[in-house]
């Protein structure tokens, strides 16, 4: 009888433990990985970086936002001089000043601009933004990675207000002791194909309670392998390393 109670007592927990597991929804682990993150402060902030040879300016506040690219370049080459140009993604779209006058852009190019633009941004302080009216998230299954336990969210985008890569895929490994998103990986599309990118996370830091990481990037060697599967491939060490994404001089307002 003694035994059948224990018996009894250890179904019941086991019955509770995959309950409670199975009510840890995507959108509750990004809240969380947002909120760990510092992402109650981004709705009201103004952030300045430098990557690679460009400078960027990020405005927030409650809804309206106003992103900027700052580098130099020869643009217009009769006049053989270079040129500042400042590329700005606000609530009312894409403008490119160069030498501080608005320059005319044709829409196709505008819309390569401006999704660049905002590219560096969104990487910038993921994982804030995951919270958008066009982003999808689903939970799949949970993973190792080095030792740890990861939850594991998939993104995708609609098509409406989704961007010019709305068609990327991305997924998302959060930390199951810490709730800090620790990898990344995603497909986009490619003029050969489909290209996958695996990004593990180095240099945390926080700033005014904001927490900023850099990156190396990875790539598999095989285009066509699955996008779930290139964890396993890091466990292996079976991934290229392509780049490092530095953010410097990191300031917040």
């Amino acid at each position: 009888m003694k035994y059948l109670v224990i018996i009894t007592l250890s179904f019941l927990l086991l019955n509770c433990k995959s309950d409670a597991s199975e009510t840890v929804t995507a959108q509750s682990l990004i809240d969380k990985a947002i909120q760990v993150s510092g992402g109650d402060l981004m709705d009201s902030t103004t952030i300045h970086f430098d990557f690679r040879d460009k400078h960027y300016m990020a405005f927030r506040n409650k809804g309206v936002f106003h992103l900027e690219r700052q580098f130099k370049a020869l643009i217009f080459e009769e006049v053989d001089s270079i040129n500042e140009v400042k590329d700005v993604l606000n609530n009312k779209g894409f403008m490119r000043f160069v030498d501080n006058s608005p320059m005319n852009v044709t829409d196709t190019m505008a819309a390569k601009y401006a999704a660049s633009v905002n590219s560096v941004h969104y990487f910038s302080v993921l994982p804030y933004g995951l919270n958008d009216a066009a982003v999808n998230k689903k939970r799949l299954a949970d993973m190792m990675i080095k030792d740890h336990e990861y939850f594991t969210i998939q993104v995708t985008f609609n098509q409406d207000g989704g961007g010019e890569d709305f068609e990327d895929v991305f997924i998302y490994w959060i930390n199951k002791a810490s709730y800090k998103v620790d990898y990344l990986a995603y497909s986009y599309n490619e003029s050969d194909g489909l290209g996958l990118r695996f990004r593990e996370v180095y240099n945390e830091r926080y700033i005014k309670g904001i927490r900023f990481v850099d990156y190396n990037n990875y790539k598999p060697n095989d285009a066509s392998i699955s996008l779930i599967k290139l964890p396993e491939l890091f466990n292996n060490n079976q991934l290229k390393l392509l780049s490092k994404i530095e953010l410097e001089e990191v300031t917040v307002n």
